[in-house]
């Protein structure tokens, strides 16, 4: 054919129509990056099968509170919401309306409290650098931002540091009852 292929073409030099680029395939480099992209992948399926088993136990996730006087208990969700509110052993009765309501805000504070470390330990592990890749700018999470700084503060320290019935003497003084 003097030099062309079939069509009329004529391949360029050292390439033939169906043997793959020797070249390519011998390049340290491509062979390189063929493997880092490999598990690249491989981590990515990784961290998505976490992450798809994170959000599942998260969904179905809830934090139970009993307030500190003991006198109602608190439900919340995996999003802090209330799911539940019960009054425990008849002693509401015995309390003014803004005693029992400081409780239940109490209660519902801690639970959501609680909740939140729940959500950042269930996903801690995804906001950590992955083995191989540097920490990437501007990915860190301010977990204080999104939950409130009660979330990162230790419940034992939290308690002592407030003190109690500081919420009931706060609503006391303005005279409700």
């Amino acid at each position: 054919m003097n030099g062309m292929e079939k069509n009329g073409v004529t391949p360029a030099r050292g390439d033939t129509a169906d043997a793959p680029d020797a070249t390519a395939a011998s390049n340290p480099f491509t062979e390189s990056l063929s493997r880092r992209l490999s598990e690249t992948l491989a981590e990515l399926d990784i961290v998505t099968t976490g992450l798809t088993k994170a959000k599942e136990e998260l969904r179905t996730a809830a934090q139970v509170v009993r307030s500190r006087d003991r006198s109602v208990e608190v439900t919340v969700g995996s999003q802090g919401q209330l799911v539940g509110l019960r009054f425990l052993e008849n002693k509401y009765r015995a309390m003014s309306p803004t005693e029992l309501a400081a409780s239940v805000l109490d209660a519902a504070a801690q639970a959501r409290d609680a909740m939140s470390r729940q959500v950042m330990r269930t996903l801690q592990p995804f906001t950590e650098p992955r083995l191989g890749m540097g920490r990437m700018e501007g990915f860190d999470i301010d977990w204080a931002d999104v939950f409130g700084p009660g979330a990162l503060e230790d419940p034992e320290e939290s308690l002592a540091r407030k003190g109690r019935g500081s919420l009931r003497d706060e609503i006391h003084e303005d005279g409700e009852e």
